[in-house]
Order: structure tokens, then C-alpha cells, then sequence
């Protein structure tokens, strides 16, 4: 019996002594270090070599290079002007009278003295465009008016913007975006002529312009519809005999710059327009809720008008 105490307690002290080795587990507090992973980048500062603007220049001198002066002019690009240079006055009377009465000879006259600052106007437009004639502009001017005129039916107003300038454009779509419109060329009454050329400067002597008045009388149908399809204004079946002065520009200075209409010239013995047709809502009898609006038996009776 003594032998297996034994055992036991050796047992014991061995196991006992193997944990009294261990290291004893003791609790620490936890605490953040920062890390810095990246440094910033500061960057340096900027030391001009040259002191001054004049110290720089003479440097350049020094060395065989010429630096031009700084210009603060910046130059201007307008496509078109903002009116018409001396507007042609019309003779009153005109497409009215003979040409072989009193009235008619004294218009001619007029007209021959006004040429002088025309022919000189003609001289400077063949500077830059050497293919203007007076004799063949007219059919050319035609072409574009009737064109222009033309895309407002289809409310084409890409295809305006190169035929009008910018000073005309607002003046043809002004308040016809919820219209119809609806224009034709009947024929020309007259052949077109042109009756004054005019050329100016514009910012600068070098930017010129040139602007040719062309005289049309033609015959011209035009309807306009509102957004309910009532007519407003005009027959589209009816036209009408029509004497306008048409004003085309062209930038010379541009060497793809085009003659593009520019105004019309309304003289003050022209007569009054048709005024416009504005469609009304006519205000009926107030009713109550649930009470139906019936006509009066005097006005159902009564026979209608053809």
C-alpha cells in the first residue's frame, strides 16, 4: 500500500511544479500609437530668377532674343452689323407713276446723282469679290429672298441662319413659334434692279462690310394660321402685288463670307398693314352646379345665314 502513495505524490509535485514554472498572465491596458505611413508634399518655393520685368528683357537682349510688347487689343470677329449704313429712300410714288411723266423724270434724275457714291461702293466690293456685277446680282439676290422665305414654311432655321444674318434672323421668327405659316412665290411683276450699294468699316478700317439695296416688285401669297389652325392674317389663295427693298450684306473681309439678307426697307408712304386676326374666347352664361346651358328658343328658330 505504501508503494502506490508514493506514485500519487510524485505524480502530484511533478504536475504542481510544471504550472508553478508558467508565467503568470497579467492584464495591460491597450493604447493607440499614431503610425504616420505618408509624409506630405510641401512644394517648394518658387524664387524668380529675375528680379524685374526690365532685368529679365535686358537678359533677353543679352542673349539675341527680341520679345515683342505684350498687346492687350484682342481682335474682333462680328459676322455682321447691327443696321443698315445709309438707308435708300424710296420716291413716293413709286411703281405708281411712269417713268415718262414729270414726277417720274425727276425720280431718274435723282437716282443718277445718288449712282456716284454707288460706283465708287461697286469699286471697293470688286477689291475683294471680283465676280460681283450689278447686272447679275439681282437674279442671285432673288434667289436667296425667295428661299429664306420659303423656310419658314418648314420652320427650317438651320438653313435660315445661312442665308439671313444675324440682325435678321429675330426679325422673320419673331412670334411665330406656335404658327403655321404658309408663303408663296407667285411671278415678278418687275425685274429686280439694284438701287444703292454702300460699303463701311467697322471697329477698324480693315473690317469692311458691303450692303446692296435690290428693289423687288413681285406678287406674293401669305397665310398665317394660330396654334388652333384660325387664320390670323392674309389668303393663301388671294396674292398680292408687293414692292419691297431688300437689303443683302456681305462680310468682304471673310473669304467664305456670303451675301445674306439683312433688312428690308419700309418707306413712309407705304400703306398700313393688315391688321391681325387674334382669336377671342367669348364668355358664356355663369351656370350652377348640375345645370345644363340651353338655348334660348327666339335665337334656335331663327333662320341661318348663308
Amino acid at each position: 500500500m505504501a508503494a502506490p502513495v508514493l506514485r500519487g505524490l510524485s505524480c502530484l509535485s511533478r504536475v504542481l511544479g510544471c504550472w508553478s514554472r508558467q508565467p503568470a498572465l497579467v492584464t495591460q491596458s491597450i493604447v493607440a500609437v499614431p503610425v504616420r505611413t505618408k509624409k506630405r508634399f510641401t512644394p517648394p518655393v518658387y524664387e524668380p530668377k529675375y528680379k524685374s520685368q526690365k532685368e529679365f528683357i535686358e537678359h533677353a537682349r543679352k542673349a539675341g532674343v527680341v520679345i515683342p510688347p505684350e498687346r492687350l487689343e484682342r481682335p474682333i470677329h462680328l459676322a455682321c452689323t447691327a443696321g443698315i449704313f445709309d438707308a435708300y429712300i424710296p420716291p413716293e410714288g413709286d411703281a405708281r407713276m411712269s417713268s415718262l411723266s414729270k414726277e417720274g423724270l425727276k425720280q431718274r434724275t435723282e437716282r443718277l446723282k445718288k449712282n456716284v457714291a454707288s460706283q465708287l461702293s461697286i469699286r471697293k466690293i470688286r477689291e475683294y469679290d471680283a465676280n460681283f456685277k450689278t447686272k447679275d446680282f439681282p437674279e442671285k439676290a432673288k434667289d436667296i429672298f425667295v428661299e429664306a422665305h420659303l423656310c419658314l414654311n418648314n420652320s427650317d432655321h438651320d438653313r435660315l441662319h445661312t442665308l439671313v444674318t444675324e440682325h435678321c434672323f429675330p426679325d422673320m421668327v419673331w412670334d411665330i413659334q406656335y404658327k403655321t405659316v404658309r408663303w408663296s412665290f407667285v411671278e415678278s411683276l418687275e425685274p429686280p434692279q439694284v438701287v444703292q450699294v454702300r460699303c463701311s468699316s467697322l471697329v477698324n478700317q480693315g473690317n469692311i462690310y458691303g450692303q446692296v439695296t435690290v428693289r423687288m416688285h413681285t406678287r406674293q401669297s401669305l397665310a398665317i394660321y394660330d396654334r388652333f389652325g384660325r387664320l390670323m392674317y392674309g389668303q393663301e389663295d388671294v396674292p398680292k402685288d408687293v414692292l419691297e427693298y431688300v437689303v443683302f450684306e456681305k462680310h468682304l473681309v471673310n473669304p467664305y463670307g456670303s451675301w445674306r439678307m439683312h433688312g428690308k426697307i419700309v418707306p413712309q408712304w407705304a400703306p398700313p398693314k393688315q391688321p391681325i386676326l387674334k382669336t377671342v374666347m367669348i364668355p358664356g352664361p355663369q351656370l350652377k352646379p348640375g345645370e345644363d346651358y340651353e338655348e334660348p328658343q327666339e335665337e334656335a328658330h331663327k333662320p341661318q345665314l348663308a
